[in-house]
């Protein structure tokens, strides 16, 4: 009897990140449940059109439209899996909308967290990776930051609930031995991204002569981590093989840059210079962040392109995209 193949429960499949993981782990043959809300934080056609992609293998991906917050229909489905590992990505995101909406937060990233760790330690999954973030380092001023350094002082709501997913996380680890990766993304970017990230607004202004709204005259300090390397390496913590149950990675470029640097490479890339309108720094916002790579390149080999290369290609389907 043929040995059953591992199923790929993704959440967030719609999504920036989770669409590049379901596409990668499908061009690998292996079998994906997708689940999203749809939700429209952001440019719901944006969405759709991600999943038109992933549906065209109609084999290995299956989607079902859910909201994590719904413990009943996330259980139907989990109920009939056997072997399955859970890569969770649903959640809020976006720092200033925090300010505004803090129910959000709490609702998707607590409650909704909850739900997929609790059915994934009822139904036993083989692992339990999700996405944390480099904003829970918050005031933390030792850069690069490492994974072992203090995480207690988030600067904003969004921050503070990825921090409580860690520990709630490690809870879980440490009393039902489940198998648990967090995973610290640093200043995700490239195609198919949020409308709602700098890079995004840059290129969109910059091409349609508009100003850029430029925070803290340029002089941010970020991690700028292309999302195809963020995807792969989520795959790759998917297949840890160290005997601890809780694990935490930093997965970023390692090589962060000036926001006004990034600027000048993306009007370089565009041929065209952008207007820029300088504002104070916003609440809430980190001035540094910088990932200290060396745990993850050396349990996974990790390599990441260069901000120029990914830039590009972000740019080259932003044209293509919009400008068909």
């Amino acid at each position: 009897m043929a040995k059953k193949k591992t199923v790929y429960f993704v959440t967030g499949c719609a999504g920036f990140i989770g669409f590049h993981v379901c596409k990668i782990l499908l061009e690998k043959n292996y079998k994906v449940i997708g689940i999203d809300n749809i939700n429209n934080y952001y440019d719901v056609d944006l969405k759709i059109n991600r999943l038109r992609i992933l549906k065209r293998n109609k084999i290995n991906f299956k989607f079902c439209k859910v909201d994590i917050c719904n413990f009943k229909k996330l259980e139907q489905i989990l109920i009939k899996l056997d072997k399955f590992k859970v890569i969770h990505l649903a959640a809020q995101a976006g720092v200033r909308y925090s300010l505004k909406y803090p129910k959000a937060y709490i609702r998707s990233n607590l409650l909704g967290f909850w739900n997929i760790l609790e059915l994934s330690k009822k139904y036993k999954a083989e692992h339990f990776i999700f996405a944390s973030s480099s904003s829970v380092y918050g005031e933390n001023k030792k850069i690069p930051f490492n994974e072992n350094d203090s995480t207690d002082n988030p600067i904003q709501l969004y921050a503070a609930t990825k921090k409580s997913n860690e520990v709630i996380g490690y809870s879980y680890s440490s009393l039902y031995k489940l198998k648990i990766t967090a995973l610290r993304f640093f200043t995700v970017y490239g195609p198919w991204g949020r409308p709602d990230m700098a890079i995004f607004k840059f290129t969109k202004n910059i091409i349609n002569n508009k100003p850029i709204d430029v925070y803290n005259k340029g002089n941010h300090y970020r991690d700028f981590t292309f999302v195809k390397d963020i995807a792969k390496g989520i795959i790759l913590a998917s297949f840890r093989k160290d005997k601890k149950n809780f694990q935490i990675f930093n997965i970023g470029n390692g090589k962060p840059v000036y926001l006004k640097k990034l600027i000048q490479i993306l009007e370089a890339i565009l041929k065209k210079k952008a207007v820029k309108n300088f504002l104070p720094i916003q609440k809430g916002d980190m001035k540094s962040t910088y990932a200290n790579t060396n745990k993850f390149n050396t349990t996974f080999k990790g390599k990441f392109v260069s901000l120029k290369t990914g830039l590009i290609e972000f740019v080259n389907w932003f044209r293509d995209y919009y400008e068909k």
